[in-house]
């Protein structure tokens, strides 16, 4: 991901219901939920939520799929993993192979 994609992401996040709709949807990973179960789940009306999820997915982090009359919503997993690298490329005094394991193990849970 680059600085672009990553500012994007991060201005999306930095919303107290757009973060709650993203963790959300990382803990339902990878089966994700419809968007009636989100708003249920976080007592938020539809049309809030529909703009909350609008915001995450242009920004890359969320995806929708239709199923008959419903969207199924998911986290995108890659584009939080490409989020995470980006952020901690430079780390450890340039030696990112030393972050690799909070990365490799991110990857892992999901």
């Amino acid at each position: 991901m680059d600085k672009k994609h990553t500012l994007d992401a991060m201005s999306a996040l930095a919303h107290e219901g757009r973060l709650d709709v993203f963790r959300l949807l990382v803990r339902a990973a990878p089966q994700g939920m419809y968007a009636g179960d989100i708003a249920a789940a976080l007592d938020v009306r539809a049309n809030t939520l529909s703009a909350n999820l609008t915001i995450l997915s242009n920004a890359g982090l969320v995806e929708g799929e239709r199923e008959g009359r419903n969207i199924r919503y998911r986290a995108d997993m890659d584009a939080m993993r490409g989020m995470l690298a980006f952020l901690l490329e430079d780390c450890c005094g340039g030696s990112p192979e030393l972050c690799q394991p909070v990365l490799d193990e991110i990857a892992c849970r999901c």
